[in-house]
């Protein structure tokens, strides 16, 4: 099992092989999505996305979903908007087997270590309206900041992921 410093060090290299600019900021433990909004460096012109790890009642289909910070999760909204019954938050050894991260370090980045591609990258619409989008790099005392075309139009087709846009209003 590698150490958060080793998952981080694995997701930068990644960038770098890519040719895939964003800037790091190293910081202090942020565990919850309000010290990641209390951050310096996240204004009004980028969103740190709160991600949310989910699965089916079977354990069988993983969703990571992207939403604004301040947008409230409702299991029954995105279980409707993605066909699926029963959606509830995933088991932490399911975070760890499938992305090979810990609570509080949740981040579509992790989505590399996802080969065989059993996480469904989902998001609200309204994360893409700021300029700039904002991820820990698999470790949440480091963050990264894209430019919203940067994450969208190269890292994910670098990862092999086509997201899904979900409605998340009643």
């Amino acid at each position: 099992m590698q150490t958060k410093g080793e998952t981080r060090a694995v997701i930068l290299a990644w960038l770098e092989q890519n040719r895939l600019p964003c800037r790091l900021y190293e910081h202090a433990q942020a565990d919850t999505i309000e010290d990641c909004l209390a951050m310096p460096f996240i204004t009004d012109q980028v969103t740190i996305c709160k991600n949310v790890f989910l699965c089916n009642r079977q354990q069988t289909d993983f969703y990571l979903l992207l939403l604004r910070p301040k947008t409230p999760f409702r299991t029954a909204v995105v279980s409707k908007a993605l066909g699926v019954s029963r959606l509830s938050f995933a088991p932490e050894a399911s975070l760890m087997s499938l992305l090979r991260l810990k609570p509080g370090s949740v981040s579509p980045l992790g989505l590399v270590f996802d080969t065989e591609r059993r996480v469904t990258l989902c998001y609200e619409a309204a994360v893409r309206r700021t300029p700039q989008i904002a991820f820990h790099p698999c470790d949440n005392t480091a963050t990264l900041v894209f430019t919203q075309d940067e994450f969208w139009d190269r890292v994910l087709p670098a990862l092999g992921v086509t997201p899904i846009m979900v409605e998340t209003a009643v």
